[in-house]
Formats: structure tokens, C-alpha cells, sequence
């Protein structure tokens, strides 16, 4: 299977945006016209989408379900979305609308019934987010950390039916500092289902290096992809295939 590498578009008040470590004060705007720049990645090459609702993620449900629409109906590439789907009708709605994957993070960890239920009422379709600062779980859009080890929430998820884990290390979010190797290869080694790596990649041997990981089958990359560091064609033809 060739390694994804998966461009992130960031929704902050209808805006493509990038934070640092998930700080809303860090923001970054990159374009006024998300729906432009999800054409560009696919133009450019990209196998899929990764679209968060930032808004939703802090206010705990979709705030910007329009606009995540619009994304999915002028694309033909698939597209996975997360960002304050806590319930199963907004699950449910953000799968109608088009979105192959569902991902879900806060509801996940803290409740394990509705982990469970969720991934067999939309079998194959629910990708976990398993956000870790210092190897705990955040959640609320990264404002808050449970005592709960991010392994263990790994393990939960792949029993639970996942089709796979979206790994962050927030520490490396946004920072284009490098993927944290040693933690994410610790979390592949314990899921038994994909890992798609997410937080810190800064160039091309950070994909080489992520896709020499037994488990990982991706990237999510982000601001690499909007500041030139890292060419999406490029990152394709030499690690994606």
C-alpha cells in the first residue's frame, strides 16, 4: 500500500487556517477560500483530505457544516472530517453529507460505550483521534488533559472497531520541528490497525522517516504543505508512492 500524505485544511471562522500546538491566538491564515484551496491539494495530486472544524472542536458540536459541504461536493478525492463530532447524529450528518471517514476525539475517550457503538453503527467509516500532550490525552480542542494514557485510548480504539488511529503529538503541532518518531512508532506497535501520523513535519525525510514505520500507512501535513516546505507533487512521486 503506498503512504498517504494527506493535506490538512483547518476551518477557523470560514477560513483555512493553521495554529501552533492547537492555540487559538497562534492563528495563521492561509486563505480566505477553503473551498479553492481543497481543489488545489487535489489538482495537485493529494489521495484524500483531511478537513477539521475548528470551531466545532472548541464549542463541542459542527459549527461550520456548510462550508464542510461545500468542500466535500467539489471534490472526487475522499475526504475525512473531525472537529466536535461528539454525538451520533452529528456523525451521522457529516457522513451524509459525503465525508468517507468520520473523526472523532473527545466523545472517543471519554465515554468507551459510545466508542464502541459508533464504530459498529458506522462500521470501517470511524477514524479515532488520539491527541496525547506528554503522553496523556487532550480533548476539548486540546484545552483540556485527562489522566489517560494515549496507548491506552490506541487500544481502545482498535478494539472498538476503528478503521484507524489519527496520532498527534501537540507538542509538535504546527511547529514544522519534526514528527515526534519515538512515540508515534510506540502507538503503531500497539494498534494492529493504520496509524496516520499527525504534528511536526517539516520536510521530506520527515515522511520518509514516518512511512519507514512498521503500521503508519500516512501523514496528515499541514503547515509544511502552506509555507513551501514541503511540495505536495514532490512529497507524492518520492514518498507517496
Amino acid at each position: 500500500m503506498s503512504f498517504l500524505v494527506i493535506p490538512a485544511i483547518d476551518l477557523k471562522r470560514g477560513r483555512c487556517v493553521r495554529l501552533v500546538q492547537g492555540r487559538a491566538e497562534t492563528e495563521t491564515v492561509f486563505s480566505e477560500d477553503p473551498v479553492a484551496t481543497a481543489l488545489q491539494w487535489q489538482a495537485q495530486g493529494a489521495p484524500r483530505l483531511h478537513v477539521v472544524d475548528l470551531d466545532g472542536a472548541w464549542a463541542g458540536a459542527p459549527a461550520q457544516a456548510a462550508i464542510v459541504r461545500a468542500i466535500i461536493g467539489a471534490l472526487s478525492i475522499p475526504v475525512q472530517v473531525g472537529g466536535g463530532l461528539r454525538d451520533r447524529a452529528s456523525v451521522e450528518q457529516v457522513l451524509e453529507a459525503g465525508a468517507r471517514w468520520a473523526v472523532i476525539g473527545t466523545r472517543a475517550a471519554l465515554d468507551p460505550t459510545f466508542l464502541g457503538e459508533i464504530c459498529r453503527a458506522c462500521e470501517e467509516r470511524i477514524i479515532v483521534s488520539v491527541d496525547a500532550s506528554d503522553g496523556r490525552v487532550a480533548v476539548d480542542g486540546w484545552t483540556r488533559v485527562l489522566d489517560l494514557d494515549a496507548v491506552a485510548l490506541v487500544r481502545d480504539a482498535a478494539a472498538a472497531g476503528a478503521a484507524a488511529i489519527l496520532y498527534t503529538d501537540i507538542a509538535r503541532d504546527g511547529t514544522q520541528e519534526g514528527p515526534n518518531l519515538w512515540s508515534t512508532e510506540a502507538v503503531a506497535k500497539v494498534a494492529g490497525i493504520a496509524i496516520l501520523a499527525s504534528g511536526g513535519v517539516s520536510c521530506l525525510d520527515d515522511l520518509r522517516q514516518l512511512a519507514g514505520i512498521p503500521g503508519v500507512e500516512g501523514a496528515i501535513v499541514g503547515r509544511a504543505l502552506y509555507s513551501g516546505a514541503v511540495d505536495l507533487r514532490r512529497a507524492l512521486a518520492e514518498v507517496g508512492g
